[in-house]
């Protein structure tokens, strides 16, 4: 009897790059791996979507639209080349209205894309019917998704076979269409014997010729065991990465699951060792000048209790390696346990795991519950569709406060086609006041990236990548390179926030704004916002936190009520409004939207 075929799909260059290096890698440095790949036999990719969409124009100063071209036109018309959406929010992480699903859907079929892998991470089915007709409406293969991990201990109610058989037959009962199911477990902390169990569910469900596959993260340490157990119960395919881009926060290596299968009864893909030790030796040396955060290679028995998942872990410690607040990185995944429970028991994947890690953050910088994150609150209350159990009703209470909506059980796509905002004509109009050129690709860049989207367009967004020889540069130099972007610099004991663009040889200074230092002082219990200290220009209104400035809403000389939100600060993807602490006249704006401010920075000055 012939061994069984296994699909292999290569996830290398998406969820590999999103898991250890947070998305940030330039298509150029890895090209010439992707050859290697195709080289190597490999004919399935994930190649794109999920957040290695945004991280690109956020990051990068790249266009994802045009690497999925070149990506295209280096492995063949034949390759299966699929991407990550999540239902109803597809590659943002809020959800889009009918019309940005739609577009979703057309700009990744006219861009090289085979297959889209489509999740909700509440698994409510209603979030994946409208997403995957706009799919299949454009000749793209839709492969549903039922999301998976493990609860934290001492936890029950969802999360278990019979839930996810639930969810299967909601998909089959709701008539959407799909060409393949697939079991995602992001945190890769679904135990094995679940795995074996849920896999033998969906066979029966499904019968003998539905294409099933399973993904996870090696981030717990149970990949490869829950891998070989998913085969035994029936799987026809799985994922897998090349290194250096795997184990660790990633998935297991393409070697590693060679080597376990070795002698057994699954032909994986037809890959043999001798090929793909020559691939990973391309993909080593293409890497080898990108910083490994020490994160990312490593498996955690402490995971299963937040859960994290892989490609969002090093997402967020490379955002707090922005925000100079890694130190509290163990304090927050401490936290999320509580989270996860008081939320409902949503899927930690994208959007849910950030909205899980904001809280976490927010109870850590904050203290615990004394702020709710935007869309945990959304989540909690229903916008984002019904969690898989009720959340906590004090938890719902305090977001209904703190966000000043009510509870819904509204479809989350009638709630997003009110919002004018996310309307095709509202980004049309946008790009013809920033005088952008107005096509599909702008206006969905514009939709899903907001502000950082328009920078990007308008050729103002950041290199952000870290690599070695830059660090040794800086080290042998004394000095620190800046690449384009926003800084803040300390002068005489006064900090400034600082715009500068990298020329050809030298670094010019492109726009300042000094702004006084400000004493930090403790945060009081209901908001937000550190108490301002008077000074002799006025009222300081300091940062809450490390992080860069979103907006501004006031001008100098309005008029401002205490407590009356005059900026909006984001970290770790989170908007953080600014309260003023006293009525009166604005009298200063201390810094610029995209600022890179610290804790304790005065923002703005009231008199």
């Amino acid at each position: 009897m012939g061994k069984k075929y296994i699909d292999i799909m290569d996830t290398t260059f998406r969820d590999g790059f999103q898991s250890v290096f947070g998305g940030r890698v330039l298509m150029n440095d890895f090209f010439p791996a992707v050859e290697a790949a195709k080289e190597a036999g490999i004919r399935h990719f994930e190649f794109g979507g999920g957040a290695r969409f945004q991280s690109l124009f956020f990051y990068l100063q790249e266009n994802a639209f045009d690497m999925m071209d070149k990506f295209r036109a280096i492995v063949g018309p034949d390759a299966n080349l699929q991407t990550l959406a999540r239902g109803i929010n597809t590659v943002m992480l809020d959800t889009g209205s009918r019309e940005l699903v739609d577009l979703h859907a057309k700009l990744f079929a006219k861009h090289g894309t085979t297959t889209i892998r489509n999740f909700d991470a509440l698994n409510d089915v209603r979030n994946l019917e409208y997403s995957a007709q706009c799919i299949k409406k454009y000749g793209l293969k839709h492969e549903a998704v039922v999301t998976m991990m493990d609860l934290p201990p001492n936890c029950e109610g969802a999360h278990d076979v019979a839930f996810y058989e639930k969810t299967l037959r909601n998909i089959l009962d709701s008539g959407l269409p799909y060409d393949s199911i697939c079991f995602k477990d992001a945190s890769g902390t679904a135990n094995p014997n679940k795995v074996y169990e849920t896999i033998k569910m969906a066979r029966r469900l499904l019968g003998d010729n539905m294409h099933i596959r399973l993904h996870t993260h090696e981030t717990a340490g149970v990949s490869v065991s829950a891998y070989l157990a998913a085969l035994d119960a029936g799987a026809d395919g799985i994922d897998l990465a090349a290194s250096p881009v795997s184990g660790g926060t990633s998935q297991p290596d393409i070697l590693t699951m060679l080597h376990a299968t070795k002698g057994g009864k699954y032909d994986l893909g037809g890959l043999t060792v001798e090929k793909v030790l020559q691939y990973e030796e391309v993909l080593k040396d293409c890497l080898k000048d990108y910083m490994m955060p020490p994160e990312a290679t490593q498996v955690s028995p402490l995971i299963p209790f937040s859960p994290m998942p892989g490609g969002a872990l090093t997402a967020n410690t490379q955002m707090m390696r922005d925000d100079n607040t890694l130190d509290k990185f163990p304090e927050v995944i401490k936290a999320m346990q509580e989270v996860v429970v008081k939320g409902g028991f949503g899927t930690s994947v994208t959007p849910v795991s950030q909205f899980y890690w904001q809280q976490a953050y927010a109870n850590v910088m904050f203290g615990p519950w004394k702020q709710i994150a935007p869309g945990y609150g959304k989540m909690v209350l229903g916008y984002f569709g019904k969690t898989p159990v009720d959340a906590d009703p004090e938890v719902i209470a305090l977001a209904s406060e703190k966000l000043k909506l009510e509870v819904t059980t509204e479809n989350p796509l009638d709630i997003a086609d009110r919002d004018v905002k996310k309307s095709i004509a509202a980004w049309k109009e946008r790009l013809e006041i920033e005088k952008l050129e107005v096509t599909e690709e702008n206006i969905f860049i514009a939709a899903a990236c907001d502000e950082k989207g328009i920078a990007f367009l308008k050729g103002e967004s950041p290199l952000n990548v870290r690599k070695i020889s830059d660090e040794v540069k800086e080290e042998n130099s004394g000095e620190k390179k800046m690449a384009n972007g926003n800084y803040t610099v300390v002068v005489d004991g006064k900090k400034f926030s600082v715009q500068v663009a990298e020329g050809d040889m030298d670094i010019k200074v492109v726009a300042s704004a000094p702004a006084e230092v400000a004493p930090v002082v403790a945060a009081p219990a209901p908001v937000a916002t550190p108490a301002a200290a008077p000074s002799a220009g006025g009222t300081s209104v300091p940062a809450s936190v490390n992080g860069s400035v979103w907006k501004i809403l006031v001008k100098v000389g309005d008029k401002v009520e205490k407590g009356q939100v005059i900026a909006i600060l984001e970290a770790m993807k989170m908007e953080i409004d600014i309260e003023a602490p006293t009525a009166g006249v604005v009298g200063a704006l201390n810094v610029s939207p995209n600022d890179a401010v610290e804790e304790g920075q005065t923002l703005i000055t009231i008199n």
